[in-house]
């Protein structure tokens, strides 16, 4: 199971090793590695909520989702994003970008770092957004209930969601936004930049995750009007037409995991300037971070992981919402990589001891958790 589901990664990894070898030496091979382990350190909590959304997938996506998604996420997110940005920070042909990336590797990391306080109020909207739905909505089973539960009762006013998101995007363009920090310690008035990129992260998530939703919903009603149609077929003995729409919804899903990717790669490109501004490098060693976390997110999908330690998935949302925080600060102050993934790791790995507890209070009271039935006892 382990070597079906990582062997690609492994494949990929020494593909990517030998490649740094050929290209640069030695050191190019560690740098490779050190990127590889600081992409999959802080986009474990990716892995996470990847699974949660790709269990709901049958096979034959979850294989696009480990070749064509990775294709995306490697050259697309991890070679060819970070030269649109300069294209369009710099106000230049994407052609004279991917010169300056090659040739004069220095200013390419200035027009980078320069480009970040957008690509922060993008990313950190958008991954804002997922905590917010998460902890407003009412769920069955719930982690840290004494925050959750007045939460989820907050969650049954309108859009209310929304209205936080765009508060704490007013409140980052007038405080960190106002002394945005760029290339070589200077600061600038991003305040308008980072308004137009926010709100764009903000209508980036609605629209896709408004899409899945939709088509997610449409596909549980085909499905249950199936079911019904199958049951009245076999007293028929009638032939059933197949649910059409489970290919519109899996890959406005997919769209979503895609969108959800790039906004968990942005702290990771920039964080790799601080090892190397070469691409190549660059490229590779993120490239073959994101294999790994595309292939531990199947592994938690067929290993059933969620729903064994349920609260996992709650701890990764956690991590969504510090990650949020933190890439909103960094438009003023820089936080080192290390920071931003212990606050990931802790999180998930205090989640997880949290589901061992529960699995073995579960046990000892014979297979029911005493706080559940407490909760349902009560009606609250």
């Amino acid at each position: 199971m382990l070597l079906k589901t990582f062997g690609w990664s492994f494949v990929i990894t020494v593909v990517g090793l030998v490649v740094a070898v050929i290209y640069d030496g030695w050191t190019a091979l560690g740098i490779v590695a050190i990127l590889s382990v600081l992409e999959i350190s802080l986009s474990f909590d990716n892995a996470v909520i990847n699974a949660g959304i790709l269990k709901k997938m049958n096979a034959f996506w979850q294989k696009i989702f480990l070749t064509i998604g990775v294709i995306i996420a490697v050259f697309g997110m991890r070679l060819i994003f970070p030269v649109v940005i300069v294209a369009i920070s710099a106000k230049i042909n994407p052609v004279e970008a991917v010169k300056l990336a090659f040739n004069e590797k220095e200013h390419y990391q200035q027009l980078v770092t320069d480009a970040h306080p957008s690509i922060a109020a993008f990313g950190g909207m958008f991954l804002m957004m997922i905590f917010l739905d998460f902890i407003f909505e009412d769920r069955d089973i719930q982690w840290l209930r004494w925050i959750e539960r007045p939460l989820a009762k907050l969650g049954k006013v309108d859009m209310l969601s929304v209205c936080i998101a765009l508060v704490v995007l007013l409140i980052s363009s007038f405080t960190f936004a106002a002394h945005a920090h760029q290339h070589g310690g200077a600061h600038a008035d991003k305040a308008q930049t980072v308004l137009i990129a926010g709100i764009a992260g903000l209508i980036t998530y609605l629209v896709v995750g408004g899409l899945s939703g939709f088509f997610e919903n449409r596909l549980e009603e085909e499905e249950e009007r199936e079911q019904e149609a199958e049951e009245a077929a076999k007293k028929s003995g009638s032939n059933v037409a197949a649910v059409v729409l489970a290919g519109k919804a899996a890959f406005f899903m997919f769209l979503y995991l895609e969108v959800l990717d790039a906004s968990f790669s942005f702290d990771g490109v920039i964080g790799a300037f601080a090892i190397t501004n070469d691409i190549v490098l660059m490229a590779l060693g993120l490239g073959i971070g994101a294999m790994y976390v595309r292939s531990l997110t199947v592994y938690l999908v067929r290993q059933g992981t969620l729903d064994d330690y349920v609260y996992l998935e709650h701890g990764a949302h956690y991590a969504i919402g510090a990650l949020s925080v933190i890439l909103l600060i960094t438009i003023q102050y820089e936080i080192n990589e290390v920071i931003t993934g212990l606050v990931g790791v802790v999180l998930i790995a205090w989640s997880f001891w949290s589901s061992v507890r529960r699995n073995k209070r579960i046990e000892a009271e014979g297979g029911a958790d005493p706080s559940e039935k407490t909760e349902a006892v009560s009606g609250v």
